[in-house]
């Protein structure tokens, strides 16, 4: 435990003199979108966008008007239940998922409408149970064959979503004319035992495929794994994929090579799409997407949810752990996530340790509060970061200090605490770091995101608040002799 000396928290005030933050220039309303043809119509309501090419998605605009208009507000049973089948909603029910969030209600409608979509919504607001829903409304359990692909950035989100797809599958009471044949899900995703899917995936192929872009294109290369039954295909994360110099050109040859638009329906998902306009128009021209693709965008003007709380803390470089100490004795989280930078080549050639081994050694030797610390970053071979996810989850109160790798659509619901020890590269790393907590979309509680930066990161935090439309409280510590 720190001594007397550790620094307290003494008050929070607003940072002075500070101007309110502008709207950056993409998240600013616009005109409607127009495609090439210039034939596009828009459809807006209070919560979500639609950018809408055709008579077809007009239509559907139009329906979802009147539905607004007569307040009505169904379950996610009366939205799903003439696509998806029985069982599968008697699971959703089963496990709480009674009401719809705003990107379900928004979206679930365009989607089983046949239209190709963009899923364009905060973190932590239901993207995965929509497409999952799409897909059980498209798949035939009695068809040998893959007919869904699920696309991932990192191995840890896809085994997330293989979860979440298996609990949706584990029906208590199959339906009659299905004949007992359940859903089939696999995780192809980095780490091994390719051997052990080239083999599942002759024998008996799953419904159901989650993938990491790496292992799939080895099996697409060799021919193992043909697409050419694919119904549904998602990309998650789809901002992240296109950015990554390593993963985009496995990401086109997939969309356009190995499978066509015009034979599947397509949805791409992401809290953050930059130049989203320039974005669609892209789709329709590289034939990613069919003409007719929606752009559904929930709560554009907020990109982030109101339930964060934004903190942060000016110090000292060589202060940063003992503050951190300090807010966690203060704060009483009853789980966070601390993000940490990730370590340089140089400094790894040099043999310098990490910044994340010398922050969880620090902790252990000084932290006596009731939390596990955790540590989860990319250096970690799969079966320890496997590990400490299980430990996360296991609902007992967690420290988990990691790299930018849970960032990226990790739900840990039970998180109320994040800690940026250091500030991300990028306002949309910042948008993600946020997004791990607040997580239950209909709960009425306070989150905290809180920052420890050196006075000369200032600016930096600043530049994220204006382009992410938030506002940071300033945490002002004093130093007890």
């Amino acid at each position: 435990m720190a001594s007397n000396s550790a620094s307290q928290i003494l008050a929070i005030t607003k940072t002075a003199p500070y101007s309110k933050p502008r709207a950056s220039r993409f998240l600013q309303s616009r005109k409607p979108y127009l495609n090439l043809c210039c034939l596009s119509q828009k459809f807006s309501n209070d919560n979500a966008l639609f950018c809408l090419p055709n008579s077809k998605s007009f239509l559907l605009a139009k329906e979802l008007e009147e539905r607004n208009s007569n307040n009505h507000s169904p379950t996610l049973r009366e939205i799903c239940q003439d696509h998806v089948p029985g069982n599968v909603l008697r699971r959703l029910e089963e496990v709480g998922y009674l009401v719809p969030t705003d990107v379900q209600r928004e979206a679930l409608p365009v989607l089983f409408s046949g239209n190709d979509c963009i899923l364009h919504a905060q973190t932590g607001s239901g993207k995965t149970l929509t497409y999952l829903l799409l897909i059980y409304s498209q798949i035939n359990p009695k068809k040998s064959a893959v007919q869904a692909l699920i696309v991932v950035p990192t191995r840890e989100l896809g085994m997330q979503i293989t979860k979440v797809a298996r609990m949706l599958a584990a029906a208590r009471h199959m339906d009659p004319e299905l004949e007992q044949k359940s859903y089939t899900v696999m995780a192809l995703l980095d780490g091994g035992m390719l051997r052990r899917h080239k083999s599942w995936l002759k024998a008996e192929p799953p419904a159901i495929v989650v993938a990491t872009i790496g292992s799939l294109s080895q099996l697409l290369e060799k021919q193992i794994f043909k697409p050419d039954s694919l119904r549904v295909l998602v990309v998650d994360e789809v901002d992240f994929l296109f950015k990554s110099s390593k993963q985009v050109s496995s990401l086109r040859k997939l969309l356009t090579s190995y499978s066509s638009c015009n034979n599947r329906q397509t949805v791409f998902a992401s809290a953050s799409i930059l130049q989203h306009r320039r974005f669609i128009h892209d789709c329709i021209q590289q034939k990613w997407t069919k003409g007719d693709v929606v752009h559904v965008h929930v709560n554009r003007i907020m990109p982030m949810p109101a339930c964060l709380y934004h903190r942060f803390v000016i110090c000292g470089r060589k202060a940063k752990h003992q503050v951190l100490l300090s807010l966690l004795q203060s704060d009483l989280p009853e789980s966070g996530i601390i993000f940490v930078g990730e370590q340089s080549e140089k400094s790894k050639k040099s043999g310098q340790a990490s910044s994340t081994t010398v922050l969880i050694d620090f902790l252990r030797a000084s932290y006596e509060g009731p939390l596990d610390i955790l540590l989860l970053e990319e250096d970690m071979n799969f079966n320890s970061r496997a590990a400490s996810l299980t430990d996360v989850r296991k609902g007992d109160g967690y420290l988990l200090v990691s790299t930018d790798i849970v960032a990226r659509g990790i739900d840990l619901p039970e998180t109320t605490h994040i800690y940026n020890f250091n500030l991300p590269k990028t306002a949309i790393d910042y948008l993600h770091r946020a997004g791990r907590t607040g997580r239950k979309p209909f709960s009425d509680k306070k989150y905290y995101v809180t920052n420890i930066i050196l006075s000369e990161e200032r600016f930096v935090l600043q530049r994220f608040e204006n382009e992410l439309m938030f506002h940071c409280e300033e945490l002002i510590m004093e130093t007890q002799g």
